[in-house]
């Protein structure tokens, strides 16, 4: 099952951006679609202070889920 990234999304980096002060797993939100496989993602703090926002391309990113997938 191949899942698409959508807005509003809850997303991950699979690798560290220092540049853009990002660590490997750093949890950000999706909030706009850019092009195809393009997305720009908000990066904040557990008190909710912005770290980044930035643009971010599909292969960097680990859709994060809450549901259980269901049984085959």
């Amino acid at each position: 099952m191949v899942n698409k990234i959508s807005l509003l999304d809850v997303v991950a980096t699979v690798k560290a951006f220092p540049d853009k002060n990002l660590h490997a797993g750093q949890v950000g939100t999706v909030v706009e679609i850019l092009a195809e496989g393009v997305y720009e993602v908000e990066f904040a703090d557990k008190s909710g202070r912005a770290i980044t926002e930035c643009a971010m391309k599909e292969s960097d990113l680990l859709l994060l889920h809450y549901d259980a997938l269901k049984a085959a």
